[in-house]
């Protein structure tokens, strides 16, 4: 059964996307990371939430603009809206609820993970009691507002396990099982 991955590249002081969604902050440092190509081989689809799926994206401008990890994957993307396109996206779901939307993204990843997008979706999935894992690269920049990796006032502590730890030259990937 596929387990439920939430990944992010996140700044220092804890943030995922800076005001107004703005993704350009990581363009200076998306390159080689080996925990990254092994996330990519390891997605069997996507659940994203609509502000991420439709939102800015750090590769603009750039080859692999508005695809999935800068088109470095390909398959199934579901993502949580109540606002679907009124025209088909080509591999691409419309889901309007969480619990459609996990059943779905669980049956089409197979035997892989299914990759969650996005912080408000991450809650959700927590909350419905299938986040597995997180997977965070913190990257050198102070961002001092925007999107927080997690926030959920009120909410109950959340115990995460050490899965692994690793550094590239300017990059630390931080792996978490969830544990209660």
């Amino acid at each position: 059964m596929a387990k439920f991955l939430y990944s992010a590249a996140m700044s220092l002081d804890g943030f995922i996307a800076g005001p107004g969604g703005d993704m350009s902050w990581m363009a200076g440092y998306l390159g080689p990371n080996p925990v990254v190509d092994e996330l990519i081989m390891q997605t069997g689809a996507i659940l994203a939430g609509n502000r991420t799926f439709g939102g800015d994206d750090p590769h603009k401008g750039q080859p692999g603009e508005g695809e999935a990890f800068g088109g470095g994957w390909e398959g199934p993307q579901f993502v949580l809206t109540h606002r679907p396109p009124a025209d088909p996206i080509p591999g691409v779901t419309f889901v309007g609820d969480i619990h459609t939307a996990i059943a779905e993204s669980r049956a089409a990843a197979g035997d892989k993970c299914v990759n969650v997008f996005g912080a408000s979706v991450a809650a959700q999935c927590l909350l419905a009691g299938v986040l597995d894992e997180v997977a965070v690269t913190v990257m050198p920049v102070l961002l001092g507002d925007g999107t927080r990796l997690f926030a959920h006032p009120g909410g109950n502590t959340v115990r995460l396990e050490q899965v692994s730890v690793s550094h590239t030259p300017q990059l630390t990937n931080l792996w978490y099982r969830v544990t209660a």
